[in-house]
């Protein structure tokens, strides 16, 4: 019974091919969304982390924060290098310890000027982010000492600076100060928050002294790693505890410092990307729905205007449940003939996105199953009412109708 319902389904459609087409579309368009989503969801949290990952390896921030006294939010005291020495010396599950402070200066060089990123840090700071030379070398702890003016670039900056030149041992101006170029970085790409290659690195006490002149050994930012994954709780609480003890704050009082993990920004920013993914899901759901009201309103003409095909049938012997299963078979048809059409809009669509943006984005067997699925499922649904109507015509006045 159903194999014939099922080719008696097919022959209708086909007799009214141009209808049945346009009666997918709704199906298609939100088959292929829920694809798409999903895919794009997947590969935007793998960019995402594999941008955190290029941070560094278990990194922990600290930097300063207000703290409130009297009810009032004051500025805190600061994050300085005896800070930083303190916890290279005392936390016992931190590997490497390096400032950080930074600005955006107008750098010239003999070929160009621009707007660049220009970061004090010290010799630890290449390990601790995974930063490597490409040319040319890092500056020595004598340099550092006596606030050499020596520079390391990145390679978006010497787009900029130096076009189509070698970088090595020329000298560009930060502000009013000449700085010699001693080495280049190896492009490390974008992170979540900046390009990592449109920055200029110089020794933190040149950056002191002549970029942003600051009170004692203050940094902006102190970043430390942990020894493993495994000792990254255990480095923050050391670390919590030491500035805590150096900063004289009382047990009940506030921090001045906030201390972050890299797998808390990871954490951080998927949380975003699964929200967005949900958000477009539930659209994209909405666009299904659409789609199944369009294929049960196109059933419920398509049983009007059959009505006297359908007591012919009655007359010569078919039974209710065979009406009612013919019907349904046409609204399955269609759902799945639109989400197999939409899977394959979506493989076409992934593809551009991913010319398009250089994401990795797969199109996952679950993904094709749950459209598969749905598309069944939306027919059933939304052509059970129609093939009740149907089942349950009177055959004498389905044949008076004309």
């Amino acid at each position: 019974m159903l194999r014939a319902s099922v080719k008696i389904a097919f022959s209708a459609l086909s007799r009214s091919w141009l209808r049945s087409i346009l009666t997918t579309l709704g199906v298609l368009i939100g088959v292929a969304s829920v694809v798409v989503v999903t895919a794009l969801g997947r590969g935007a949290r793998e960019r995402v982390g594999d941008q955190i990952e290029s941070l560094g390896s278990n990194l922990l921030f600290v930097w300063s924060q207000p703290v409130a006294k009297s009810g009032v939010r004051t500025a805190a005291v600061g994050l300085t290098d005896a800070d930083a020495l303190a916890i290279r010396n005392e936390a016992t599950a931190v590997d490497l310890v390096t400032v950080y402070s930074d600005t955006k200066v107008q750098v010239i060089s003999p070929y160009g000027n621009d707007q660049i990123q220009v970061c004090g840090v010290d010799a630890n700071y290449l390990g601790a982010r995974k930063f490597e030379v490409l040319q040319g070398r890092m500056w020595n702890s004598g340099e550092e000492q006596v606030k050499a003016k020596v520079a390391l670039i990145g390679q978006t900056a010497i787009d900029k600076l130096f076009p189509g030149q070698d970088p090595i041992g020329h000298y560009i101006r930060l502000g009013k100060h000449p700085f010699r170029i001693i080495g280049t970085l190896k492009p490390k790409g974008q992170s979540p928050f900046e390009d990592q290659d449109d920055r200029i690195l110089i020794p933190i006490g040149s950056w002191r002294a002549r970029i942003n002149p600051t009170l004692g050994n203050r940094v902006q930012l102190i970043m430390a790693t942990a020894k493993s994954e495994a000792h990254t709780e255990a480095a923050v609480r050391q670390v919590q505890a030491i500035l805590r003890q150096r900063h004289r704050i009382a047990e009940e009082e506030e921090s001045d410092f906030e201390v972050r993990t890299q797998d808390a920004f990871k954490q951080g920013q998927q949380a975003i990307y699964g929200v967005l993914t949900l958000l477009l899901v539930t659209v994209a759901g909405v666009s299904l729905f659409v789609g199944g009201v369009g294929v049960m309103n196109i059933m419920l003409v398509s049983v009007t205007e059959r009505t006297r095909e359908i007591g012919i049938r009655m007359a010569i012997g078919a039974k209710r449940l065979d009406i009612q299963v013919q019907f349904l078979a046409e609204a399955v048809a269609l759902t799945l003939l639109g989400g197999v059409a939409g899977i394959g809009l979506a493989v076409g669509v992934i593809e551009l996105i991913k010319r398009s943006l250089g994401w990795s984005m797969v199109l996952s067997s679950d993904a094709v199953i749950t459209a598969i699925i749905t598309s069944l499922v939306i027919g059933v649904v939304f052509g059970f009412l129609p093939a009740r109507r149907a089942s349950r015509l009177d055959p004498i006045e389905a044949l008076r109708h004309e």
